[in-house]
Formats: structure tokens, sequence, C-alpha cells
């Protein structure tokens, strides 16, 4: 029996990625086909199968990829292949997104189909720019309408005498090029101009600009202040309280964009701390994680453990990949009964913590010359027996300082990184084109790896105003070697570290 095909109307929001509902996301991830739309975050393919198809349809400003007949057919020729299709439209699908016509087009053609409400930027936009659109104090009222509309037809759907005079709080979308006319229709038909009036330029994104000003001065200042579409119109003396309601434009880090090369699996942590604080983040991922090709030397040693005295775990990644071998070997956390375990930084501490064990050595400074330095003053290093698997290109200092001290020293490479080059020639042509304000690297791997990526005249030309920020002194001088200038570095050799030495350099930057 053939399968049937389904399209679904889903509404992705109004920008921010957070604001898609739950059923949204879950049509994503299970969806054979994608048609979406220009204003849809692109971070929200992120949650489609790498088996899906996945199709641009954008109408931007003047701008069509493709028209409405040709996306209606699209829609059809898919499901009638007897595919899943997500048709992801910015905002509402319904609130001047056309959903309408495509639906009826389904009905028409006989084809199921599903609508997934999103939250329209008619109400996010103002809300993230501090305008409640409704307030007891001003109107309990809101009219949404479309600005694309020319008033100057001599056939309007828009009734402006009402308009003007209903004392609703009046939300335009699509209006920016036509606000001169906008603002014309509304005074010739009673309205004050004097009432304040609220642009929210790229609402609910990390780069949304609001510009507020009166109806009489508004289309001077739009102008002027050179703002584009797509852009949320306010008209009200709801704008008022944006004063002291202002809320996500006030975040410490607001509209800075921070690239972070941390390896892929591993970005998605540190970059939404920085989207929590406002940023607008790129996630640059120049190292990949792997296995290696064989664990022969790794099982060996560990069908020896009890030979060893010390486990010296360097990362959160060698964590996991020794456990995973122990695993494969038929072994579990008992079989290191009587073995000291050390812990390179914080991270690492838990990571162990969260397999049952407990680590008998920290050091406070989270590098190898530190460990040797606590290790000495802790123990007798003279003929104990080390293990230490760690990453395949380590620096020799902790096995060459245990070694110089006495201690028998074992290096395994239990897993290697390499350059992750997926997607490069988009990513430099965006950081061409937006410049981030910061980089931030985690180790030396992703300062070296950040070059071969994008070439070392560009840090002379795009990167020519950014600050670099380091994780600790080992990345610092591998980033400063290869041509760069470190602008500030963590305290703490830590993420969190990093994430507060950017902060702080941010902030003082805007002071």
């Amino acid at each position: 029996m053939k399968k049937k095909g389904k399209v679904f109307l889903v509404g992705a929001g109004p920008g921010d990625p957070g604001l898609i509902t739950v059923r949204g996301q879950q049509l994503l991830a299970q969806a054979e086909v994608v048609v979406y739309d220009y204003l849809v975050n692109p971070r929200l393919l992120d949650n489609v199968s790498d088996k899906a198809e996945i199709i641009y349809a954008g109408k931007s400003y003047k701008k069509h990829t493709l028209s409405q007949d040709e996306i209606n057919k699209l829609l059809l020729t898919y499901a009638r292949k007897g595919k899943q299709v997500v048709r992801l439209k910015g905002g509402d699908p319904f609130i001047f997104g056309r959903g309408g016509e495509e639906a009826a087009v389904l009905v028409k053609a006989k084809i199921e189909f599903e609508v997934v409400p999103g939250i329209t930027s008619a109400i996010a936009g103002p809300a993230y720019a501090g305008i409640p659109v409704t307030h007891r104090e001003n109107t309990s009222m809101v009219s949404i309408m479309t600005g694309h509309e020319d008033p100057t037809k001599d056939e309007v759907q828009l009734d402006w005498k009402k308009i003007a005079n209903d004392r609703s709080t009046l939300v335009f979308l699509m209006g920016v090029g036509q606000m001169p006319n906008i603002v014309r229709k509304l005074i010739m038909h009673g309205m004050d101009p004097s009432v304040p009036v609220a642009v929210i330029s790229w609402a609910t994104r990390p780069h949304q600009r609001t510009l507020t000003g009166t109806l009489e001065d508004i289309a001077i200042k739009i102008k002027t202040e050179n703002i584009s579409p797509p852009a949320v119109i306010v008209v009200g003396d709801v704008v008022k309280h944006r004063e002291n309601l202002t809320w996500f434009e006030n975040r410490p880090l607001f509209g800075q964009r921070i690239v972070v090369t941390r390896a892929r699996a591993q970005a998605s942590e540190v970059s939404q701390v920085f989207r929590d604080k406002g940023a607008d983040v790129m996630e640059l991922p120049t190292i990949k994680i792997q296995p290696m090709k064989s664990y022969k030397v790794l099982d060996a040693e560990i069908k020896k453990l009890s030979d060893y005295d010390w486990l010296i775990f360097t990362s959160v990644n060698g964590v996991e990949y020794f456990f995973e071998r122990l695993k494969a070997n038929k072994k579990d956390v008992r079989h290191l009964a009587g073995i000291k375990i050390c812990a390179i930084g914080p991270a690492t501490q838990e990571a162990l913590e969260q397999k049952g064990l407990i680590v008998d050595l920290v050091p406070k400074e989270f590098v190898a010359e530190a460990v040797i330095k606590k290790l000495k003053s802790s123990v007798t290093l003279k003929d104990k027996k080390f293990l230490v698997p760690r990453a395949k290109e380590a620096r020799d200092v902790l096995i060459t300082g245990l070694q110089k001290a006495g201690a028998k020293v074992k290096e395994v490479a239990v897993y290697e990184t390499v350059v992750d080059k997926t997607g490069k020639e988009q990513a430099v042509a965006r950081l061409e084109k937006s410049p981030p304000q910061v980089v931030t690297f985690t180790s030396s791997s992703t300062a070296k790896n950040f070059v071969e990526l994008v070439g070392k005249k560009s840090l002379k030309t795009i990167f020519k105003e950014t600050k670099f920020v380091s994780i600790g002194p080992i990345t610092s001088k591998t980033a400063k070697g290869l041509g760069m200038k470190i602008s500030a570095q963590a305290k703490e050799y830590t993420i969190p570290g990093l994430i507060e030495a950017v902060e702080k350099l941010l902030i003082k930057k805007k002071k």
C-alpha cells in the first residue's frame, strides 16, 4: 500500500529559535522534506534529519526565490510522493503568512494537512522591545494589520478612518517601506501627530534594533537610521512603557558577535550561555574529536590495570573514551580498586565522579606543570606507575616531568583531534560579511585549526578589529605564535572562566 503524504504548516516563530513550539520541533525532527522561508532562523534546521531534503523558498523584500504558485506545486508534488512535508513559515502561518492559501490548495488536492501555530512577531517583537501591546493604563485592544498594502491605491482593504480613531494599539507588519504613506493616512484621518511609535527591526534576534519616535517624525528617523525590513511597527501610548520595561537589549552581551571554535558536540553548552547573555553566537567548530582507529595498545593496558598506582585524566574526552574501552573489555570501576585518580580541571573531575569515582587529586591550576608540582608535594613519585589516557597529540610536558621525577609512565592515545572543515566556505563568507567582536579558543588545537580554516591573511583583514580570548596560558602561547593578540585570558582555566573573561572584556569595552 502506497504511503500517504501529509503537509504540516508550521509556524517557526519570530526569529528567536527558542520560540518555536514543541510540536514544531517534533515535526522538524520527523520531516522528510522541509520547505522554509526567508525569516526562518537557520538554527532551526539543526533539528532536521540529515536524510531530509531541505528547500529554501524565501521571499524577502522585493526579492522572491520562488513564487507562491511554485511553492504550492512543491508541497503537492512531495505530498503525492508520500512524503511528510514541513512547510516552515516565519511567525504564524495564518497571520500574513499565506498559510490559508496553501491550506486551501491542499484541501482542493485532497491532501491531508495540519496547522501548527507559531508565535507572531506582532506580539513577540514588541515584547522583546519592552512594549506590552495592551496595558490597563492605555488600551485593552490591539489591531494587527499589514503595512504592505499601498495606501495610495484607489481600492484599499484598510479602513483608515476607523483605524486612526479606534483607540487600540496598532501593529503593522511589513510596513517599513510604506511608512511615509502610513503616517500620512493616520494623521489625515485624525490621529494626533504626537502619538508614540516604535519600529523593531529583526525582532527577537541578537541584532534587534528598536527605534522610537512619534507619528510626526518616525518616517524621517527610519530613513536617517537606515532601518530596513523585516520590522514590526507599533503605534500607540503603550510605546512609552519601553523606557521602563526594556529587557532584551539590556542583557550584558547584547548584540556582541562571538565565535565559538569548540568541537561541534561540545559547542552548544558554551554557546547557550553566551546567547542567554544576549550575544549573537556563531559556532565554527575547528576540531573534530574522533576515536582511534585501533585500541590495541589501550586494551592491553586495561588488561593489566592492577599494575598501576595512578591514573591521570586530562580531559572529559579522555574519561569518556577510556570508560568505553573499559566496558568493551568487560570491566568496570571495580577493576580500578586501589588505583589513585588524578584529574586536570573540575569538568574532568565531574566526569569521573559521574562514573562513581572519587578523585584523589585535582591541581589548583589546570595545566600539566601544576599536576607535576602537586604530585611531587603529595606523594613519592619514584618507581610509581602512571597510566595517562589522553589525546593523540598532547604536550609532552606531563610525561617528561613525571619521568624526570622517577615515575614510570605509560601514555596511551584514546582519541584524536582533526581539523573540522565542514561548511568552511559558508562560515568564512559569513565572517567576511559580519566580522565578530570576539573569537574564543578552548585549546591550542582550536587556535591552530582556526588559522588553518580562515587563512593567516584574514587575521589582518576580516579579524583586524576582533578580540581573541583564550582559556589558559598554553592556548594563549599557541595563539600568539600564530600571529594573534590575546585580549583576555581566563583566570580559571575552565569554560566558566573563559565565559567570565569574555564578559568582562566586552562590558569594559562598552563602558
